[in-house]
């Protein structure tokens, strides 16, 4: 198999759009029960923050050796701020859209004993003036990338992604998304769409065994006029189904301490690589082994271009 060389594949652009996240962590130690409700109490000794949802995509495609554009919505606040100075940090290249109206989405995770105690979501959608903003930066921005990442959240930052894919597509792109919810029709005339089984499931109902799932999986593909479909499968690994049938790989075996963001990365090597022309069936068997790489590390993880052709 002909991997991309480091020059290739630091020549490969990649625009990713979608639901801007700032993950933060309150790691600290548990010793004694509240003595007013039966809760623990955690005595904070370390903050941490990182790049998440689609933001954390974009992060891996820069760990990987690529180049990553991200384009996003976040409000005129704090977390908003924050999450704009790691971006920098990273080598991300931001185009970030200010909506004064909305609360720059915060998963706030409370970590005592090496485990996660508490989840505290922050939240709510942007408006259509700062969406209609993003439109056109993105239409500004597609002609100098080699792929379009959308990274759906269903934080409402991909509203107007039907009319995004069409001038992706119409200028010659690959599309990827990592699709939420269960209305795929809005992704019609995507490269591929990346959903794990459970989201599938949600779309199309049960299926039985290999067959069924690959009857189902050809089905919505064929519906939506979709290139390819990959289904993520956890432990199961993963499978491609495009013109050619079926391409099925089997799933890493390594320990696995945490699954956070195993998708975002999957997908995000999944991009890089295709911008960097590898074709899509040659990059499915090295997605999935980032996949297996990252969910042997504690919370939202990336990947090296080290670690995967090792």
């Amino acid at each position: 198999m002909n991997y991309p060389s480091k020059e290739k594949l630091a020549k490969a652009r990649v625009l990713v759009v979608g639901d801007a996240m700032l993950d933060r962590y309150w790691h600290g130690t548990v010793d004694r029960i509240s003595p007013e409700a039966p809760v623990p109490v955690v005595k904070i000794s370390r903050e941490e923050e990182r790049i998440g949802a689609a933001a954390n995509v974009a992060y891996n495609v820069v760990t990987l050796g690529a180049q990553a554009s991200f384009l996003g919505v976040v409000g005129d606040d704090e977390p908003g701020r924050r999450l704009e100075a790691l971006l920098e940090r990273t080598g991300i290249t931001a185009h970030l859209k200010r909506d004064p109206e909305l609360m720059t989405t915060v998963k706030l995770r409370v970590i005592g004993r090496q485990q996660q105690l508490l989840r505290m979501d922050f939240e709510n959608e942007p408006d259509h003036e700062a969406l209609a903003l993003q439109n056109e930066t993105f239409l500004a921005l597609v002609p100098q990338h080699d792929a379009v990442l959308f990274s759906d959240y269903g934080k409402g930052g991909l509203a107007h992604i039907p009319a995004m894919i069409a001038a992706a597509r119409a200028q010659g792109k690959a599309v990827l998304i990592d699709p939420k919810g269960s209305d795929y029709a809005r992704y019609a005339g995507a490269t591929v769409i990346t959903p794990n089984r459970a989201e599938l499931q949600q779309v199309v109902g049960s299926w039985q065994g290999a067959e069924g799932l690959a009857e189902k999986a050809q089905a919505l593909r064929n519906s939506l006029g979709l290139d390819a479909l990959l289904v993520t499968q956890g432990e199961d690994g993963m499978t491609l189904f495009d013109g050619q049938g079926q391409l099925h790989v089997e799933a890493q075996a390594r320990e696995v301490f945490d699954v956070t963001g195993a998708g975002d990365t999957v997908i995000a090597t999944l991009a890089a690589l295709v911008a960097a022309g590898v074709p899509l069936r040659q990059a499915v068997p090295l997605a999935n082994k980032a996949g297996g790489i990252v969910v042997g590390k504690f919370g939202t993880a990336t990947v090296s271009y080290g670690e995967l052709f090792a």
